[in-house]
């Protein structure tokens, strides 16, 4: 039989007691519980345990200490079901325990993947340029359901994304040199595919845009590739064959085809002096 001889409250943690215990050798600090397990199991000095209840106490109190841990990682945000558990698991709590706290947050609707989804996605939508398809992807990864993911994305329409890219493409427009608009609007769409975007939205809200195009710097975006080009093909090639490798070169680089004819026509001029 084990007796309680003393129970104080922690200095660092008003919420946690410490209770002093006698087995027949003296008084001796014996383990520390948290105040509502204290009072729901009614803990105070003389009461006498056995050690199957000291054992089954202290296993409630490591399940109230896993439920706190959730409780304070909740507090940031928002987190999925599988977001809590790794987190959990990380902190090593017991699986029992891990089990039992996230069926309780389930049902207390603290932990909801399909309201998560639905807050991640428009948290996302206002402070980062996101788009569907990489918004479901880290939303399959944080191991939220498909089904709960396609009802969040309904929440950010095509008319929402086009627009959001035509502010983001207005504000690129402006483009450095040495490269030709074309070329720059790929740059461009390559980058937003990566973000995310499907293809039709991109080409959508790229309409919407007008890129101006300044004959000078095209031209001198033009010598430049030319002029890197050259320094890769002249060594190889010589007439016709230098003309058309050129040709095609500066043709995928997005320049047009009257200014490509113009610069070889001006580079052979120039090597005939």
């Amino acid at each position: 039989m084990i007796k309680i001889t003393k129970v104080s409250v922690q200095k660092r943690s008003k919420e946690r007691y410490n209770i002093f215990i006698d087995r027949g050798q003296g008084e001796e600090y014996g383990f520390s519980v948290d105040e509502d397990i204290l009072i729901k199991i009614g803990l105070r000095k003389g009461l006498e345990i056995e050690e199957d209840e000291l054992k089954e106490i202290l296993d409630k109190d490591e399940e109230k200490k896993t439920h706190h841990l959730a409780l304070h990682f909740l507090s940031y945000r928002m987190r999925s079901v599988k977001e809590m558990m790794e987190y959990l698991q990380k902190k090593e709590r017991e699986p029992k325990h891990i089990d039992t706290v996230v069926k309780r947050l389930l049902d207390q609707n603290l932990l909801n993947d399909e309201m998560f989804a639905a807050s991640y996605i428009e948290s996302k939508k206002l402070t980062l340029l996101k788009g569907p398809l990489k918004l479901k992807q880290e939303l399959s990864q944080k191991g939220v359901g498909q089904a709960h993911i396609e009802t969040a994305l309904e929440g950010f329409t095509e008319d929402e994304q086009i627009d959001k890219l035509i502010k983001w493409i207005a504000k690129k427009e402006s483009r450095k040199p040495k490269q030709s608009v074309s070329a720059y609007k790929q740059k461009l769409a390559g980058q937003l595919m990566n973000k995310g975007f499907t293809h039709s939205i991109i080409e959508q809200a790229m309409r919407e845009v007008t890129f101006e195009v300044d004959n000078e710097e095209e031209w001198e975006a033009l010598t430049y590739q030319a002029s890197k080009l050259k320094r890769k093909y002249s060594s190889k090639y010589e007439g016709y064959e230098y003309q058309q490798r050129m040709k095609q070169a500066l043709y995928q680089k997005g320049f047009p085809i009257d200014m490509i004819n113009e610069y070889l026509s001006r580079e052979k001029e120039d090597d005939m002096d």
